[in-house]
């Protein structure tokens, strides 16, 4: 096994692992070669959470994604049929996309690229930066080996956010938002050439080439920085919220809502089995000194979709049917909490954290995800087979829940200190001695 092989086993989640070998054998089969690539390898050498997981395949990546939500039950919840780029969400909550290795050539800055099928190395020499230039290779004859044609291990060494060529911004503006997220995500400095590069695409308004659906696509990015705040005060620092919505300046933009709102998605950590979209309750909260008119208009500017709009505007009341049932005196038990708040969207239990007034509601969320969700998680497959379980069979699920309902609801054993020795009796006086 070569090191970068384990060093992604070590980063990678059992559900996480999981979809990687199936994605693996499925390319193997249908005689395609797969990567894993982009935000999963700089995460990984980077030593971040692993979040989503990338694979780009010298092939018809969104053919096999197909094949792949046959298979394994993994549902393709989005397509770029230009870009051929499926993204999927496979049982367990792990997000994944699955894009074709490919090169793409601008015309003029901002235009619609030409998009040709290409191999890897040319997929990644033609990519935005070079920390998401690097590919782990999964095929048999090569698995493990590591491709970064543009040094984006040494960048992300000296952690510097660096361009792959002199015209990243130019080709495609919205790289100059992405340049702005990554800096506040993970704290790097932007190199002297790509700093140059950025002020020169600024300085000749490139900004204003950016289409709706790019910037649609960006706000959804936004929405689930864990840092979602710090990323929209540098955008309004740098004049560029306006290009979302011309009421996006100085008081219209909810700074201190998505401060607390960034508070608290923070306590809520990125782990496997909590698939979080964050998308409706940022625009919420971004939204919520503008008038009805400026969201209308923002939502028509941007090419909003109904998914979308409705992920939106009907949080509210998806959130407060919820709040009804998490005050309910029927969860008396850990297992009964667990089991109601599991059941329900994570956007709409950060909701309630944000804007319920009930304190009983706010306790429950908070030990669910705090208490009950770990030890949940401390019930492994192995605990399954040993109780009796076979993967695959309606007894599994049904047991495991059995075994985690027990697990929360058991209370530990007191421990009872011993007693504490006794003082040793002070020595009488001597005989014929006075005590002193």
């Amino acid at each position: 096994m070569s090191d970068y092989l384990f060093m992604l086993e070590s980063h990678l989640s059992s559900e996480q692992s999981r979809v990687v070998s199936e994605v693996q054998s499925a390319a193997t089969q249908a005689g395609i070669n797969v990567f894993l690539t982009g935000g999963a390898l700089r995460d990984m050498l980077g030593r971040y959470p692993i979040v989503e997981i990338d694979f780009t395949a010298e092939g018809n990546a969104v053919k096999l994604a197909r094949t792949i939500e046959q298979k394994v039950g993994a549902t393709v919840t989005r397509v770029d049929e230009a870009r051929k780029i499926a993204r999927m969400l496979f049982p367990g909550g792990i997000v994944a996309t699955i894009g074709m290795a490919r090169q793409e050539k601008y015309p003029k800055p901002g235009s619609k690229p030409q998009v040709q099928q290409a191999t890897i190395h040319e997929d990644l020499r033609g990519r935005d930066f070079t920390i998401n230039a690097i590919a782990l290779s999964l095929n048999p004859a090569s698995k493990g080996l590591l491709l970064d044609p543009n040094n984006g291990v040494g960048d992300l060494e000296r952690r510097e956010l660096r361009a792959v060529s002199n015209y990243t911004l130019y080709d495609d503006p919205i790289r100059l938002f992405r340049l702005l997220r990554f800096q506040v995500r993970l704290g790097f400095t932007i190199s002297e050439r790509t700093k140059m590069q950025y002020d020169n695409a600024r300085e000749a308004g490139l900004e204003s080439k950016i289409v709706p659906q790019a910037l649609l696509e960006e706000l959804h990015h936004i929405a689930n920085e864990m840092n979602m705040a710090d990323v929209v005060q540098i955008l309004g620092q740098e004049k560029l919220l306006p290009l979302f919505s011309a009421a996006l300046v100085d008081a219209g933009v909810n700074t201190a809502g998505l401060q607390k709102l960034q508070k608290i998605r923070q306590m809520i950590p990125s782990q496997p089995g909590v698939h979080l979209d964050c998308f409706g309750l940022f625009m919420v909260v971004m939204t919520e000194k503008l008038s009805p008119k400026d969201r209308s208009a923002l939502i028509k500017d941007l090419g909003m979709e109904k998914e979308d709009v409705d992920q939106w505007q009907k949080l509210e009341v998806r959130a407060k049917k919820l709040e009804k049932e998490l005050k309910s005196a029927r969860l008396q038990k850990p297992s009964h909490i667990y089991h109601a708040v599991s059941r329900a969207e994570p956007e709409e239990l950060l909701f309630l954290l944000l804007k319920s007034t009930e304190r009983l509601v706010q306790d429950r969320i908070k030990n669910y995800f705090q208490k009950y969700l770990l030890a949940a998680q401390e019930i492994t497959d192995r605990d399954v087979l040993a109780a009796g379980g076979q993967p695959g069979t309606p007894k599994w699920q049904k047991l495991k829940e059995e075994l985690i309902a027990t697990r929360l609801d058991s209370r530990p054993k007191k421990v009872v200190p011993p007693p504490e020795p006794e003082p040793p009796p002070a020595p009488a006086p001597a005989f014929g001695r006075r005590a002193s």
